[in-house]
């Protein structure tokens, strides 16, 4: 009998009043289940960390989601963090540790925008702690004033690699995404590749170049409305594929 997958979700450590809560953004929790068709589960980030083999053992894929906090650059770089850069050390001792292993169970990942940075970060990678402050980019950060609805819409097209994922995803060349973050990849992680690449050379998209292993990381925000936008759905749809085999072939 076919199982649901199971998909974890690594959590935010949120203050709220005296005490902090562990917290997911309920649009990532949807998408898993309306997009991927899978059950997710979610993962405390605790300071330190739980044991992070016996988290993954039970799990068919794994979702990084995005969030307001950055990585501390001490993880990347001895470059400081620039004042009022809001950070999350709990997360990042969480899911810093859990992608190696991951990638090492061969479990599926997809990741967005912090967690994108997160694979990066993890491989050996390095970012820009802003963008928009780097001569020849673009600033790729949305209108924090505007409505949701205008924040999140299409915001600039992306070049998809030529016989890449993301490609035969679209099937086009090209393909409009959303635009929220303003921090991004800088020098690529160990053994990651493009996928996507915005107009002004900003790696927007990577892949872990394994064919054994589905690791996929995007710099935009496809769980919005992800029912509502094609390119997006089959992002979450290629994802449930790799996460539906696992399960199989762990049942």
């Amino acid at each position: 009998m076919r199982r649901t997958p199971l998909v974890g979700l690594p959590s935010d450590r949120k203050q709220i009043g005296h005490h902090p809560f562990q917290a997911v953004g309920e649009k990532y929790v949807r998408a898993v289940v309306d997009g991927a068709g899978c059950l997710p589960l979610l993962i405390p980030s605790l300071s330190p960390p739980l044991d992070l083999p016996a988290l993954l053992q039970p799990l068919d894929g794994l979702l990084l989601t995005g969030a307001y906090s950055n990585i501390e650059p001490r993880h990347y770089s001895d470059e400081p963090s620039y004042p009022g850069n809001l950070h999350d050390p709990a997360r990042d001792a969480t899911t810093l540790g859990l992608i190696p292993l991951a990638i090492e169970m061969k479990l599926p990942i997809l990741a967005l925008c912090r967690g994108a940075q997160e694979v990066n970060v993890a491989l050996g990678g390095t970012l820009h702690q802003k963008v928009h402050e780097v001569a020849g980019y673009d600033d790729h950060r949305e209108n924090t004033d505007d409505p949701l609805g205008v924040q999140y819409a299409p915001s600039h097209p992306v070049d998809l690699a030529e016989g890449g994922l993301l490609a035969q995803i679209a099937g086009a060349p090209s393909a409009m995404v959303n635009s929220l973050h303003g921090q991004g990849l800088r020098t690529l992680g160990q053994g990651l590749v493009v996928e996507a690449t915005a107009h002004d050379g900003l790696v927007e998209a990577v892949r872990l170049d394994a064919p054994d292993t589905f690791l996929l990381a995007v710099q935009w925000h496809p769980e919005w409305r992800v029912t509502e936008n094609p390119f997006y759905l089959g992002i979450f749809q290629a994802f449930a594929a790799a996460c539906r085999a696992r399960a199989q072939l762990r049942s």
